[in-house]
């Protein structure tokens, strides 16, 4: 018998550290290989974490509600024979303390105030984790500036992110405005302080919001914050899809095991007119461009909560239809499960949102960040409209659909982000009528 240290494994670019909101096993009970252990939240998805060998839970090392860093030990299993694994956390995630050195020392360099030696502790209100206590300690953050720092955590726990924008923040404010202000703002975070006060009157009922929408609400703020935005608007006539769809998605289920919804539909056309426009698929970097090699399409995809989330198909140029049915199907159940592992939203260069299916026609969606485009698609509806035929023009019963186009203006021009809406529109309405199942 031997000690096997479960690892808190590394969940995709930007993700250092997660809270620990629940332990699936206790102490003493038996776990099988590839057996969930116990349930995480990041600042971007909530998940778990599986054991990968089989054993016993000898001993839990992080708390419901602890802090757990990517690479650290979160439990201790008991494991028959001798088990190789990591000794140590640099050789899980080498970056993981570099990137905190080097963020400190980084703020470090730009900090111009007097630091002064800071004691701070948690409440039942605030809990600060170690790094955030250890942190404000080395940038003379005080007790009371940290109190009033609102949180992205779970629960609104200050995370690290939040108290190295809160520092870099107040760097570059002057010494005097820094002794007088309690806390200045982040820029992902709402200009509470300038907001009417809010009256609130007998009978109104106040919720607070989840950690999730408290995500949603900085990711939206920032993204029109960073971006000028631009929508452009195309009808498109989706008849032979519809059609297309209606005669063969029966057969389509039966050879592929896989239902066949209009959104794999969509993703092919996206994907084909980023081939054509390949400078929409780009992030902006300051003055820099950063043209993506791959084409990585998010679908936004509604939680059972009612908010939003945004799992990414990656290299979908890739798929073929079945191939993408298959993806869209798996990532919209597991969203709807909350199976999404972290990395499974990440990496997104280009995204569609389906408004059509709460009914609405007309969109105009916020592009997340860093993208610089994203596509809504409206409700199908059958509409009279003028076709041309051998014999003339003839008014007929379409099936109708609007797209709009939403882009960063900052780096595509009126142009661009028209002429690939078109785009989209052209692919779609030349649907083959014959294409094989």
């Amino acid at each position: 018998m031997s000690d096997y240290k479960l690892i808190l494994p590394s969940m995709g670019e930007g993700v250092m550290e997660a809270t620990v909101t629940n332990w699936i096993k206790n102490i003493g009970d038996s776990i099988s290989e590839d057996e969930s252990v116990v349930e995480i939240a990041t600042d971007k998805v909530d998940s778990d974490v599986p054991s990968p060998v089989a054993g016993v839970l000898k001993e839990i090392l992080v708390p419901v509600d602890g802090i757990a860093k990517v690479g650290e030990p979160i439990a201790i299993l008991t494991v028959d024979g001798v088990v190789e694994q990591a000794d140590s956390a640099e050789e899980v995630d080498t970056n993981s303390d570099q990137e905190i050195a080097d963020a400190a020392k980084s703020i470090e360099a730009e900090v111009a105030t007097i630091k002064t030696e800071t004691v701070i502790t948690s409440s039942d209100d605030k809990f600060y984790s170690p790094l955030v206590k250890s942190i404000a300690k080395e940038e003379g953050v005080s007790q009371a500036e940290l109190d009033q720092i609102s949180g992205s955590g779970k629960d609104g726990r200050v995370t690290k992110d939040d108290i190295l924008n809160f520092v870099k923040n107040r760097s570059n404010q002057p010494a005097k405005t820094v002794a007088t202000t309690s806390v200045a703002a982040p820029v992902a975070q709402a200009p509470q302080a300038q907001s009417a006060p809010i009256s609130v009157g007998e009978g109104d009922e106040i919720i607070e919001m989840d950690r999730m929408r408290k995500i949603i609400a900085q990711n939206m703020l920032q993204a029109k914050q960073i971006a000028p935005h631009v929508t452009s608007f195309v009808e498109v006539d989706m008849t032979n899809i519809v059609l297309w769809r209606d005669k063969n998605k029966n057969e389509f289920q039966k050879k592929h095991g896989e239902k066949i919804t209009f959104m794999p539909i969509f993703i092919e056309a996206v994907a084909k007119t980023i081939q054509d426009f390949p400078m929409i698929n780009v992030s902006v970097d300051g003055d820099k461009i950063i043209k993506k090699k791959n084409i990585n399409i998010g679908m936004a995809a509604a939680l059972p909560s009612g908010n939003l989330i945004v799992p990414v198909i990656k290299n979908a140029d890739q798929f073929n239809l079945a191939g993408l049915a298959s993806q869209v199907n798996d990532l919209a159940n597991r969203s709807r499960n909350n199976k999404l592992k972290p990395a499974e939203i990440q990496g997104g260069t280009y995204t569609i949102t389906n408004i059509g299916s709460f009914g609405n026609t007309l969109g105009t969606p916020i592009i997340p960040q860093p993208q610089v485009a994203i596509l809504a698609v409206g409700a199908i509806v059958k509409k009279p409209a003028v076709i041309e035929t051998p014999q003339g023009d003839m008014i007929a019963i379409r099936h109708k659909m609007y797209l709009s186009h939403a882009y960063d203006h900052r780096v595509v021009d009126g142009a661009l982000g028209g002429m690939f809406v078109k785009r989209v529109a052209e692919y779609l309405e030349a649907f083959d009528m014959n294409t094989p199942v």
